[in-house]
């Protein structure tokens, strides 16, 4: 079985944002040769992986506010009590995976045409 590890790193410029990094993904393929899926992984409770329509981007704006609305900031957290204050990046990236397999086809993402894979910070800006 071929294993090849690649670490990526995405700079993140707010608080809540969905940023696509479809590319970088690709782009780690080029020693995966053999390979049959791309497993990417987030080692963060603060930060999901989805994938997602990245053709039009106010679908990432549409995702980050409705996860705003669904999980809000002020709501009484205890974590937030403690003194971490990010109580709410913790259940925002609850909602989303930790991780996606994607089928290769070829040496490529096997992504449908408007598919897109999105590191979902819910905790920056920070460096992931």
């Amino acid at each position: 079985m071929l294993r090849v590890l690649q670490e990526l790193e995405v700079a993140t410029e707010r608080r809540t944002q969905a940023v696509d990094i479809t590319d970088q993904v690709r782009d780690s393929l080029e020693d995966a040769d053999g390979a049959s899926a791309a497993v990417v992984f987030v080692p963060h409770t603060t930060a999901g992986i989805i994938v997602q329509e990245h053709a039009d981007p106010a679908v990432a704006r549409d995702f980050e506010r409705a996860l705003e609305r669904i999980v809000g900031e002020e709501w009484g957290w205890e974590h937030i009590e403690a003194g971490e204050e990010n109580a709410p990046a913790h259940i925002r990236a609850a909602l989303t995976a930790t991780s996606v397999v994607i089928p290769l086809r070829d040496g490529d993402l096997a992504l449908g045409t408007w598919q897109g894979i999105f590191l979902c910070e819910f905790d920056g800006p920070r460096q992931r």
